[in-house]
């Protein structure tokens, strides 16, 4: 789990629910990151309701701060456990990308070595 997530509600207050529903769903992003990266990561929410033309619109802005670099992600829709969940997937992605471009290739090879001397 991601330990520091700040949640902060605009034009709107957070709820029991809807904060337990984002650590859930967002503070299990720690899992695509290799375990000395997770001590330092972690995540700012702001949660926006507006109201234009009578229609109700919620947007979730997810900045994830990871070593190196920040990962953001903006969503609006309807609702905002929806919102949550578009948002989550978006970062699933850029926490593959970004694994793939710092994952030091010599550090693959090495476990690749490993297992062929097990196996012999």
């Amino acid at each position: 789990m991601i330990k520091k997530i700040e949640i902060t509600g605009v034009h709107m207050d957070v709820d029991d629910n809807l904060r337990t529903y984002v650590h859930k769903k967002i503070g299990k992003l720690d899992r695509y990151l290799p375990r000395r990266q997770r001590v330092s990561m972690h995540a700012e929410i702001w949660l926006k309701e507006e109201k234009a033309d009578g229609k109700k619109a919620c947007i979730c802005e997810v900045s994830l701060h990871v070593p190196h670099q920040m990962l953001t992600t903006k969503d609006m829709t309807i609702n905002m456990y929806a919102a949550l969940d578009i948002a989550e997937e978006k970062l699933k992605q850029q926490l593959r990308k970004y694994k793939e471009t710092h994952l030091s290739p010599k550090i693959h090879r090495r476990v690749l070595a490993r297992f062929k001397h097990a196996a012999e």
